[in-house]
């Protein structure tokens, strides 16, 4: 698991498992800013249910057969993908540091320890990843971790399917990858179980949070707008910084949610994906659902 892909070895294909549905995209070999073909596939309702702790693949046989399907209609040689998980079967959590131990092993012992208090389960029966970005004179740890039988049942089913996942890395990280962030901008991304909150400025990720969401895509503006006030005046307080810009990602309509949020921070709101990213693939995809494949290429 990862929490930011490596470009220098990223693989060409993405391929994101939601609660509803498989989603998968492909670049061309040389790279690009665009996305040569994607695909969307449904997924029976209950095949799939993210959770930190329980089984998320409920119809393993069902899933796998629908990512190989989706996978091989967007063609391409490579069998490695980067692999999109749920946001609620990982949690991300932001640590501070003054200094880390240079190797590895003992860096990511530090890590698991102090990550002991911010998890619902035993950490060392978890898979933990992490980026480390400079902050304020020390370091922030970006980790993402996750139960290990949770994250090997979704490795198995790309597997079965006859793919290799070289990253595997929760949706809303993976769509951070669309954001263009020259100044301090919200990204929201909403989809049938949460709502996930981050801030970036330029290459920095300063906030990141992930609330439940019992309302799924059908959640209104002003409420959307409601459940990340707090995050802001959070952010505005921390960093007496003030929000430039938002991006909204997996909402049908992110132009409905435009007003509410304007008015809270005064920024520009825009979709996360834009037609550009995704290039001429698209056909019926609806766009506000392709965040994750393509941050997670584009990136």
């Amino acid at each position: 698991m990862s929490p930011v892909p490596n470009s220098g070895s990223r693989p060409k294909l993405a391929c994101e498992i939601s609660p509803d549905r498989v989603l998968a995209g492909r670049v061309s070999e040389n790279g690009g800013r665009a996305l040569e073909g994607c695909a969307s596939s449904e997924l029976a309702p209950g095949s799939v249910v993210p959770d930190l702790i329980e089984t998320n693949l409920r119809q393993p046989d069902a899933v796998y057969e629908t990512v190989r399907d989706t996978l091989g209609s967007v063609g391409g040689r490579s069998r490695d993908v980067i692999a999109v998980l749920p946001d609620a079967a990982v949690r991300v959590v932001l640590l501070d540091f003054e200094t880390l131990p240079s190797k590895r092993d003992e860096a990511e012992s530090v890590v698991r320890f102090r990550l002991k208090k911010s998890l619902p389960f035993d950490v060392e029966k978890a898979k933990v990843s992490y980026h480390v970005q400079p902050s304020n004179g020390g370091v922030r740890v970006i980790a993402a971790v996750a139960l290990a039988h949770v994250i090997e049942d979704y490795e198995a089913a790309f597997r079965q399917a006859g793919y290799e996942p070289g990253v595997v890395m929760p949706s809303m990280l993976a769509a951070l990858g669309a954001a263009h962030a020259p100044q301090p901008s919200l990204v929201i991304k909403v989809d049938a179980r949460t709502t996930s909150i981050a801030i970036l400025d330029g290459q920095q990720l300063l906030l990141f949070r992930t609330l439940e969401n019992t309302r799924g895509v059908t959640i209104t503006g002003e409420q959307l707008a409601e459940e990340v006030y707090p995050s802001v005046v959070f952010f505005q307080d921390t960093y007496h910084l003030n929000i430039g810009q938002i991006f909204v990602a997996g909402l049908p309509e992110s132009g409905g949610a435009a007003p509410a949020l304007r008015a809270q921070t005064g920024a520009q709101v825009t979709d996360l994906v834009s037609s550009s990213q995704l290039g001429g693939s698209v056909g019926s995809i609806p766009k506000w659902r392709m965040a994750g494949v393509v941050g997670a290429l584009l990136s």
